[in-house]
């Protein structure tokens, strides 16, 4: 049981146009690594006979909402979960339609891998240039390239061969450290969970596989070290009656016993006593770890406040750059005042200026129209009423990202990276 626990995790995303086999790739996946229940596969059965298919539609194992299997789409992002002997893996299956992509970018900011699926019959579409530019943006370390529906081109080499070729002249624009072919067709399961007796010109690995062995050891920034406190522990019992912990997730560094920290905004320094856990003391803990940290000196800290090593601190500013994902149909007014929302500190910010928007399928910048529609990326300035203590989204994912909140009606209106 231990051992399932202490797995690694991988969290990976899936995007691509509409209808090109983002939740069959998903069912089949969850089918042939038999991950699935008698129950959910003999409703997906007796759908798919309704239907009128002669094979069973995988697709709608993953199409959770009742109006998604109807009309045959995705439109939020279904959360699934399956595990093989190697790995855990939670998927993200996010929408195709471009009304739906700040569900994608909702999706990707946790994952350590985006599967970005092309129809090998289509080629490269302006959807899958707008998923490879936001896994871009929101620095997902590894992307894999499924060109699917291979069955539909007779199993070609050259097709295949012409969309790589294709999409690695696109993505040399874009800041992607780890990209991986593979051609499958999902509805058959070639090169998925098993290698493909069609295409044996394919000498690589199948997707499984690649999921299973990618190496995410060094996704994780452990240099930085930033431990923003989430809530103080007083338990005022006898047993622990001086006891005094700050509870948190480690963003990022490695964190020991007899360590020298800052606590910021205070600037008050102290060493680090102990770190605790539900089963007893570390010696270190690193992130993404959820610890509780007690120092030797009596310092006022509360929610919000970040501990971080003396010699290490990130930036400090009330004027913060940003690259916004705008997620709201409302567009913002000039000077528009929203809850600001970064690790776990809250504060009020104020929309100063936009400095330009990109065009997603050129990736230059349009310096002309500043007014923001829903689904577009923009560059912001934000001034906000308290300081905010952020590294750049470049060099760590967790203080580097932000959202914005409308006040009024409490929606998420911006997904938001510091430059």
């Amino acid at each position: 049981m231990n051992d399932y626990l202490d797995m690694e995790l991988l969290r990976f995303t899936t995007a691509g146009s509409v209808d090109d086999g983002k939740s069959t790739l998903i069912g089949r996946m969850l089918y042939d690594t038999k991950t699935i229940f008698e129950d959910q596969m003999e409703a997906v059965e007796k759908s798919s006979t309704q239907k009128g298919l002669d094979h069973v539609d995988l697709s709608l194992l993953t199409d959770g909402l009742k109006a998604e299997r109807e009309q045959g789409i995705t439109i939020d992002v279904a959360y699934r979960y399956f595990a093989t002997p190697k790995r855990k893996f939670i998927i993200a299956d996010t929408p195709g339609h471009i009304q739906y992509t700040r569900n994608m970018v909702t999706g990707a900011s946790t994952a350590n891998l985006a599967l970005i699926l092309i129809d090998a019959r289509k080629g490269i579409l302006e959807q899958t240039c707008r998923h490879s530019f936001i896994a871009s943006l929101l620095k997902i370390p590894h992307v894999v390239i499924c060109i699917n529906k291979m069955d539909l081109v007779d199993y070609q080499q050259e097709v295949y061969e012409k969309i790589v070729a294709d999409y690695k002249k696109f993505a040399a624009k874009l800041e992607i450290p780890d990209i991986h072919f593979v051609p499958i067709s999902a509805l058959n399961g070639d090169n998925v969970v098993t290698r493909s007796k069609n295409m044996d010109w394919y000498d690589g690995a199948t997707l499984l596989y690649l999921l299973e062995n990618v190496y995410i050891g060094s996704d994780y920034n452990h240099i930085d070290c930033r431990f923003p406190v989430q809530y103080v522990i007083r338990p005022h019992s006898d047993e622990y009656h001086d006891y005094r912990g700050y509870a948190g997730r480690i963003a990022s560094g490695i964190f020991k016993p007899g360590d020298e920290i800052t606590v910021l905004p205070s600037g008050f320094t102290s060493k680090i006593k102990s770190i605790d856990t539900f089963d007893g003391s570390l010696s270190e803990a690193f992130a993404p770890q959820s610890v509780t940290i007690t120092l030797e000196d009596e310092i006022d800290i509360s929610r919000g406040d970040m501990i971080v090593r003396t010699h290490n601190q990130p930036e400090v500013s009330q004027d913060i750059e940003v690259m916004l994902c705008w997620l709201n149909a409302k567009p913002p007014m000039p000077g528009a005042k929203y809850a600001l929302k970064h690790t776990t500190r809250e504060v009020r910010a104020l929309l100063k200026e936009v400095v330009y928007k990109m065009n997603i399928n050129t990736l230059h910048r349009i310096e002309d129209d500043k007014n923001i529609q829903m689904n577009d990326i923009c560059r912001v300035r934000l001034r906000t009423t308290l300081p905010l203590f952020f590294d750049s989204y470049r060099k760590n994912r967790f203080t580097g990202s932000l959202i914005l909140v409308d006040e009024g009606t409490n929606e998420t209106v911006a997904a938001g990276m510091i430059i």
